[in-house]
């Protein structure tokens, strides 16, 4: 089964698990976004939108947001000493295709467990070093000495800066015969 879609001023041709680069959505990666203007829906029978089709939609979960690559539009003009340089970077998208609904389905799946650089909760961090502080005082851990780091070797001095050559001072020509 596939679907055609519009977001962001483009239409892109999807099905199930299909990865789709798109301009910019709200959302944090993990979290399922749904895309309402459905144009077209295929498979078995095809059905078209009249511009779209009611209930139908198409879910997705955001795997990452990010940026493209630089663009630069440098504009000369040239016996005018006029120049502009200015950088672009375009944000995007990228969203898992996961499911297809028709007739005004809900998202049977939900957001993904694992979430990118997911930061432990509080609580967590507190039971953690509880734990690391009951260790601690239970058994004191013997510590093995470092060894010494050589001394690192001293910096040569500057040279002196090199002298020029003696040149005539301007205002005429040398005296000599």
């Amino acid at each position: 089964m596939f679907a055609v879609i519009k977001t962001g001023g483009k239409q892109y041709r999807v099905a199930a698990q299909d990865m789709l680069k798109v301009d910019r959505l709200k959302g944090e990666p993990g979290e399922i976004v749904q895309f309402g203007e459905v144009l077209v829906v295929g498979g078995d029978s095809v059905t078209l939108g009249s511009p779209t089709i009611a209930g139908a939609s198409v879910a997705a979960e955001v795997l990452q947001q990010g940026r493209g690559p630089k663009i630069i539009a440098f504009k000369k003009r040239r016996r005018k000493n006029s120049r502009r340089k200015r950088g672009f970077r375009q944000e995007f998208t990228l969203v898992r295709i996961t499911e297809i609904l028709t007739d005004g389905q809900a998202p049977t799946m939900t957001a993904s467990v694992r979430k990118a650089n997911r930061k432990p909760a509080p609580a967590e961090v507190a039971a953690e070093d509880d734990a690391a502080a009951e260790e601690a005082t239970a058994a004191p851990v013997k510590r093995k000495a470092k060894a010494k780091a050589k001394p690192k070797a001293a910096k040569k001095p500057a040279k002196p800066p090199a002298r020029k050559a003696q040149k005539p001072k301007s205002g005429g020509k040398s005296s000599k015969k």
